[in-house]
């Protein structure tokens, strides 16, 4: 005879507590465990921590290599490719770029068994934060990196999530991932994978669509793609024409995402030219309208005009505070505000946790009245 008073209570779970640490944003040694050759100018590279650690963050958000080039520090931030379901380590591609200082030497010289620091993970650019059941990527060259971290995260959890996955590659031979984009839809029927090459050689096969993404491909591709929530990374010139395309058949843009980090601006360093141009012509500031700007850990100050920032007052006093865009997005220049109030315009480097324990952005924040720097 059952007993069903005793099958009726479930027992609670057992479950052993993760004792690993939890990656956070900040700075980590990592090493490089793998090495990937993806197309003929497409590499990626693998990290895993010494100790282990649970690298949790939010598919689509990048991280900040600090590489020493030539006796010289040199900041890069790179998409994560991977996904947070595997949690253990990370990886980014990086594809070769003529001239590119950062990326040849990852491609020449960063081997398995390296270490090299990162800062991250930060980044607005993610699926956490945008949830749909309908979600349109689009992606251009190595722009791919976001959406396909953003695609194995939904294909790992067997998220209900419908997806229409849309690359552009300039031939057949530069398709990043196409193997394993592939398999996601040879697996499950909410992945439609579409690919665009803009030309083929001889001897190439190819039975994609040929030429560039336009209205009329995009129907073909996503009838329904004004009810889709739209993710797009690509070459500036690539994600001009999805927005210029997206808002002229009057789609929503507040459901249209795209990856921004990257070198700074063109208008962005005309603008600093011409400020520093102003800056020459312009009187002395009057004194008393200044801010104290004091970096605790080096015990120096500094007053500097309201429209300057931390890291500005920083370089005057001779103090090197890491940095690489520039533009409050790699979240590289990070300190603690110890006391005072600043004004932080950022684009996504940092994260709300963050500033409710005191992090500033130093590139962007500028002082409203005196502040004291852990730095």
């Amino acid at each position: 005879m059952t007993n069903t008073a005793a099958s009726s209570s479930n027992p609670p779970l057992s479950v052993n507590p993760v004792n690993t640490q939890t990656w956070v944003n900040g700075r980590h040694l990592v090493r490089c465990v793998k090495v990937i050759q993806e197309t003929w100018d497409v590499r990626t590279f693998c990290f895993m921590a010494d100790q282990p650690i649970m690298f949790f963050f939010k598919p689509g958000q990048f991280v900040t290599l600090e590489l020493s080039i030539d006796d010289e520090q040199v900041m890069r931030s790179y998409t994560i490719s991977s996904s947070p379901s595997v949690p253990y380590s990370f990886s980014i591609s990086v594809k070769r770029v003529p001239g590119g200082r950062a990326s040849n030497w990852l491609h020449d010289h960063l081997r398995q068994g390296d270490r090299i620091a990162v800062h991250g993970p930060v980044g607005q650019f993610n699926a956490i934060d945008f949830p749909a059941d309908k979600v349109l990527f689009l992606s251009g060259g190595v722009g791919i990196t976001p959406v396909m971290s953003m695609s194995r995260w939904f294909f790992d959890t067997n998220a209900a999530v419908d997806m229409v996955f849309v690359h552009s590659a300039r031939s057949p031979r530069d398709v990043i991932f196409q193997r394993e984009l592939e398999h996601m839809a040879s697996r499950i029927d909410n992945f439609a994978l579409h690919l665009i090459c803009e030309r083929h050689g001889l001897g190439e096969p190819w039975a994609g669509y040929r030429g560039f993404l336009g209205l009329e491909m995009l129907r073909l591709i996503a009838a329904d793609f004004l009810e889709r929530e739209i993710f797009c990374c690509g070459p500036a010139p690539y994600m001009a024409a999805v927005r210029a395309l997206l808002v002229e058949q009057g789609f929503n843009m507040n459901r249209y995402h795209e990856e921004s980090f990257g070198a700074t601006p063109v208008d962005a360093r005309i603008d600093a030219v011409e400020q520093a141009e102003q800056a020459e012509q312009a009187p002395e500031p009057d004194r008393s309208l200044m801010h104290l700007v004091e970096f605790a850990g080096a015990g120096k100050s500094v007053r500097v005009s309201p429209e300057e920032t931390v890291h500005a007052a920083a370089a005057k006093l001779g103090l090197h505070i890491p940095k690489a865009c520039g533009m409050g997005i790699c979240g590289t220049c990070k300190v603690m505000k110890q006391s005072g109030e600043v004004v932080m315009e950022h684009n996504g480097g940092i994260t709300e946790e963050d500033e409710a324990e005191g992090y500033i952005l130093s590139c962007c924040s500028r002082p409203c009245g005196d502040v004291l720097i852990d730095f």
